[in-house]
């Protein structure tokens, strides 16, 4: 016998489906660049060191807690949420380096990685919109503007 409940939030089960479906890949997008942040703020090394060792803790600290808010979006959808690097990876559209770039190489990479997670939460928008689901339209809209405003700031430094 099925105990759960089942979910009656004004969504229609598929397109619930479908959004969290957007939001697992949104969620595996925000992990690897979680873990890419972490990785470079312990292996930065030269001139920006003290800059960028802060900057990117900041940036990472923020995506800890993004990770959690997106996966319990998921839950409260009714889906479950990804969370092995086996899913993250076949999720993502970021991918990993096999070695320690130098600083500018890791300020480039991170601008693309926020840049990327700002294109699939602006796909699953248009999801959540049409599903009138109010709730991930907000939490997406303030993740966009965490990661537009992070790629601009990282670009900044990039500039001669």
């Amino acid at each position: 016998m099925d105990t759960r409940m089942s979910i009656d939030i004004g969504i229609e089960p598929g397109k619930r489906e479908a959004i969290a479906g957007g939001l697992s890949r949104v969620l595996a997008d925000t992990y690897t660049l979680y873990l890419k942040t972490q990785n470079y703020h312990w292996n930065v090394t030269g001139p920006m060191f003290q800059t960028l060792h802060v900057m990117f803790e900041t940036q990472y600290d923020d995506l800890a807690l993004a990770v959690d808010l997106i996966a319990e979006r998921i839950r409260a959808l009714g889906c479950v949420a990804p969370g092995t690097f086996k899913l993250f990876s076949q999720l993502s559209a970021i991918k990993e380096e096999d070695s320690v770039p130098r600083a500018q190489e890791m300020i480039r990479l991170l601008v693309e990685g926020n840049e990327t997670v700002a294109r699939t939460a602006r796909e699953v928008f248009k999801i959540a919109e049409s599903a009138s689901d109010q709730p991930t339209c907000d939490l997406l809209t303030q993740r966009l503007q965490v990661h537009e405003k992070t790629a601009w700031m990282l670009r900044s430094l990039l500039e001669s």
